[in-house]
């Protein structure tokens, strides 16, 4: 892999981790703002935010591999 590709998958991981914090923080507004009268979106933003976070362990994993096989 070369020192090109293993930035790119760095770049991707840190933009996922991004997301994650972001749908994250969306959770939290929902929890500290809107419930419970906003109870009927804790389902789609907890997902969201699963979704998010889980990409991001994916993508950091994948870096993580790639980073140490390439030393």
């Amino acid at each position: 892999m070369t020192p090109e590709e293993l930035k790119a998958m760095q770049k991707s991981a840190r933009k996922a981790k991004r997301i994650a914090t972001e749908k994250a923080s969306e959770l939290h507004d929902l929890v500290e703002d809107r419930l419970p009268a906003a109870y009927e979106e804790i389902p789609a933003i907890a997902q969201a935010t699963y979704d998010a976070c889980k990409a991001w362990a994916d993508a950091e994993a994948a870096f993580k591999a790639a980073e140490e096989a390439h030393a």
